[in-house]
């Protein structure tokens, strides 16, 4: 876990140190306040106290300044923790390709055995909540149980210097409420754990489906039964989380019990050393007696958080467990550990895949769930090192609740108005560009649910004309079109002469049904188990509208 967060060493004892100087504080608060009763109910002069009312201030002010500045050093630490996690998570998922294979592709080379890519509410749960336990460790485990060390051997140190009989209850009673109770709150939560992480993942799973396909699904009847599904994966999830409660109910009894028994303890001791004349027939003065009985209840508050803390432990363990896994299915690198050089996570996939042929003009065309889309993103570059000047632009890109010119210029920020005037008419939204009530700076309230499919279609595919990208890999881009307006914006699209496009950019087309009559310079046919066979106009040589060999993009293998 440790290598996972790269956690600095420097950083965490500087916020071990804000925490044992904030619960110290509270500490010699309660013991200075103590002996200041006692000894003002003795009403001595007032200068004998003026050392001690000042010392309770300064304690007072520092603990709340020493507890701020704890929570600052730890969410500092935590937050950068997490983010190296998630980083090294999203360069894991780059080095591999399996979790974008269907699931009845076969095994790469180094994929585990009994390994499948897993569904998008697993990743979700990989990369969102897992890493968020991880992160919490160092705010609620690592800092609290060293701060909790350190003060209960300094509250036993203290007292003994009082009793030996009451230290020795204390320290019982500080090892029940910080080590018997952890460890019932850990096995509690990993009852807990082992019993819903299968459902949480199964719900999370069903409502990532019905939140990307609900139309689809209620078109096809199912939208109700995946609907149950997912609720029936949250009341068994909560169900298994109550069945779990008894030992942490257990846990959360046994700190109070704990500083009652130190409590009562000490304050018999005290009534025995203290005799019944006020101490000239004891050995313990009424200063003393009164820190023997108070000082326990300070001496709790630092091992209270260590039950919450052996729980986020088992979580933050198990989430650990499950990201191990995740790495061990897309690489044969199974630990986190020892940490790798920014070079070796960005070098580029070994995975096998053809090579972008060299023409200007690319049809990709196969059967849905055949990989044309899996193919597009590794000549991008995303499953390995970044390539400049070739973007991916996905079937089910992101319109946003702004204007159509911001959602133009998400792929060009210094688009000017007119120019993405020009694209949209390009594509064919001439029509529907004259009806807004204020052109391209209209705004599209609700994103995507303020236009149809088709026009979402077009106004992603203007989007990618106004980038500056010299290779456009376009994913579907005339699906939910009329049959005849969209082969004719493929043919466009794929007509080096057409001028939708300029010439010297190259043009990659995902697409299931190819016109006849293109003029595509190379097709790319991939067949329902993978296989994939070429057919060029121009083999081995520059495609039309390319003046000499040098103007071509060469895309290296994937």
């Amino acid at each position: 876990m440790w290598a996972l967060l790269e956690l600095s060493r420097a950083r965490v004892a500087v916020a071990i140190g804000w925490g044992v100087l904030a619960l110290g504080s509270g500490l010699g608060l309660a013991a200075l306040a103590a002996w200041l009763i006692a000894r003002a109910w003795q009403m001595p002069p007032v200068l004998d106290l003026s050392i001690v009312v000042v010392a309770v201030r300064a304690l007072g002010i520092s603990r709340g300044l020493c507890r701020y500045l704890e929570r600052l050093a730890t969410h500092d630490v935590a937050l950068r923790a997490m983010t190296t996690a998630r980083t090294t998570v999203y360069r894991t998922l780059a080095r591999s390709d399996i979790w974008l294979r269907r699931p009845d592709a076969p095994r790469g080379a180094n994929d585990q055995p009994g390994t499948k890519p897993p569904r998008r509410g697993d990743l979700l749960v990989r990369i969102g909540s897992d890493i968020d336990d991880l992160g919490a460790v160092v705010v609620r485990v690592s800092v609290p149980i060293a701060v909790a060390l350190v003060l209960s051997v300094a509250a036993v140190a203290l007292l003994a210097t009082i009793s030996l009989a009451a230290a020795a209850i204390l320290a019982g009673a500080l090892a029940l409420s910080g080590v018997v109770a952890p460890w019932l709150s850990a096995k509690a939560a990993s009852e807990a754990e082992r019993a819903v992480r299968a459902d949480r993942a199964e719900f999370t799973a069903q409502a990532m489906t019905v939140l990307d396909h609900a139309a689809e699904l209620r078109v096809a009847g199912r939208l109700d039964a995946a609907l149950a599904a997912a609720g029936a994966a949250a009341r068994r999830a909560v169900a298994a989380e109550d069945h779990a409660a008894a030992r942490s109910a257990w846990s959360a009894a046994a700190t109070p019990l704990s500083i009652g028994a130190a409590v009562f303890g000490a304050l018999l001791i005290g009534i025995t050393l203290y005799g019944p004349d006020g101490g000239t027939a004891g050995a313990m003065t009424p200063m003393a007696l009164v820190v023997l009985v108070l000082l326990p209840l300070s001496a709790f508050e630092a091992v209270a958080p260590l039950p919450a803390a052996a729980q986020t432990l088992t979580t933050a363990r198990a989430a650990l467990h499950r990201l191990d896994d995740f790495a061990s299915g897309s690489t044969a690198e199974n630990s986190w550990a020892p940490r790798r050089s920014a070079a070796d996570s960005a070098r580029p996939t070994d995975a096998a895949g053809p090579e972008l042929p060299r023409a200007r003009r690319i049809a990709v065309v196969g059967p849905s769930g055949a990989g044309k889309t899996t193919l597009l993103m590794k000549w991008a570059g995303l499953f390995g090192t970044p390539r400049p000047g070739v973007t991916f632009f996905a079937e089910d890109a992101h319109l946003f609740g702004t204007s159509v010119l911001e959602n133009l210029r998400v792929a060009r920020g210094d688009l000017t108005a007119e120019t993405a005037e020009q694209a949209l008419r390009a594509v064919g939204l001439g029509d529907w560009l004259d009806g807004l009530p204020e052109g391209v700076h209209t705004d599209l309230v609700g994103g995507a649910a303020a236009v149809s499919g088709g026009q979402r279609r077009r106004i992603l595919l203007a989007r990618a004309l106004v980038s500056p990208a010299r290779v456009l890999l376009l994913d579907e881009p005339t699906e939910h079109l009329e049959a005849e307006a969209g082969a004719k914006l493929l043919r466009d699209l794929l007509d080096i002469d057409s001028g939708l496009v300029e010439p010297d950019r190259t043009v990659v087309v995902v697409t299931h049904q190819l016109p006849v009559d293109h003029q595509a310079d190379a097709v790319l046919r991939i067949t329902a188990s993978g296989q994939i066979s070429t057919d060029s106009a121009a083999p081995a040589a520059p495609s039309r509208g390319a003046d000499s060999a040098d103007r071509e993009i060469p895309l290296p293998s994937c």
